[in-house]
């Protein structure tokens, strides 16, 4: 399998979308892990609902495959209201939320996803919409122009962001409710492989399950994946039962190691090690060096590297741990590495 095509692909394929909809909870009494936030979000729901007002607006963020959009989901389901959503990159002009905002009914959830990518002209829209439910949409052009103000039905807005750094100050604090997403304990993704086992109808084994668990880099998506991809390996070369000696055997070869490693994260860390001494070096530097995005590897390998204690970022750049050393089996350098200073 070609790096590109990888299983540990953070974008779900298209056949792939209703299965991964199919294993979503869709209550809050459903929803494992993250505790501290469906209490939280448990006690804003009910309060909402006893005053018959719409929740007030939720900004959630964190690595992505956590829940996100599944909580989104859910916060409708238990406002028993509908969910519009669309992403920051598809709404381009003012127009194009204007005509998602108008067509709202009273207490629908609009989620957004990528929150952070929004637009200035659009996000400048969304400022009295969030706050006093109208918008104020500006007609014709110089001496001609004049503002349309047109009343809104009161929703609730859930923006998803894998980056909240990047989000505006007013947009930001427009929200009420905030919460940070972290990775899961071992605990709760093996209680998750177990249930998404029962709904895909595997026979999965608890030691089974907890092979799958430690290697789903704490992210409920991957996961879900994982399971699948070892499903169809015992089905085909076992005996269909999920043991963790069939596990481990699956997962190898996809390129899945015993710490969740996939084959980008291994070039990640090998670049650093091999090419730039360990660092520190720059993100764009090692980009450039594996020929991928900065911004995926932003986004999708670096937080799961710095959680384990793989990788650090140090005021110069990203340096790489001495037990990162040790899980590629590379012995750790003698003299200082990083990224070759320009003579002054």
């Amino acid at each position: 399998m070609t790096d590109e095509a990888r299983v540990m692909s953070r974008m779900a394929l298209p056949e792939e979308t209703q299965i991964e909809r199919q294993l979503r909870p869709q209550r809050l009494d459903e929803y494992v892990g993250q505790r501290a936030t469906v209490e939280s979000l448990r006690v804003s729901v009910e309060a909402a609902r006893q005053r018959g007002e719409p929740l007030d607006h939720v900004l959630l963020s964190g690595p992505p495959g956590l829940g996100k959009t599944t909580l989104a989901t859910i916060l409708a389901n238990e406002m028993g209201a509908v969910m519009v959503t669309t992403a920051g990159p598809s709404l381009e002009r003012g127009g194009d939320l204007m005509g998602i905002l108008t067509n709202i009914n009273e207490r629908d959830v609009l989620f957004l996803d990528e929150i952070h990518r929004l637009p200035r002209v659009v996000e400048e829209l969304l400022y009295p919409a969030m706050e006093d439910f109208t918008v104020n949409f500006i007609m014709d052009k110089g001496l001609n122009a004049r503002t349309m103000r047109i009343p809104l039905r009161p929703f609730t807005m859930v923006g998803a962001t894998t980056r909240p750094g990047m989000l505006s100050s007013p947009l930001r604090e427009r929200f009420g409710i905030f919460h940070h997403l972290d990775f899961y304990s071992l605990e709760d993704l093996q209680t998750i492989v177990t249930r998404s086992a029962s709904i895909l109808g595997a026979n999965v084994e608890p030691e089974g399950a907890a092979a799958i668990a430690k290697r789903s880099r704490g992210t409920p998506r991957i996961a879900n994946r994982l399971l699948r991809r070892v499903r169809d390996y015992v089905q085909v070369k076992g005996s269909g039962v999920v043991t963790a000696a069939g596990a481990v055997d699956a997962l190898d070869r996809e390129g899945v190691d015993s710490a969740g490693l996939d084959r980008l994260d291994r070039r990640f860390l090998g670049a650093i090690i091999e090419q730039y001494g360990g660092g520190p070096v720059g993100l764009e530097a090692i980009a450039a060096t594996i020929n991928d995005e900065a911004e995926t590897l932003a986004e999708v390998v670096e937080p799961f590297l710095l959680k384990i204690g793989f990788l650090i970022r140090t005021p110069t750049g990203r340096k790489a741990t001495p037990p990162a050393y040790v899980h590629l089996g590379i012995s750790a350098p003698t003299v200082p590495g990083g990224q070759a200073q320009l003579p002054l």
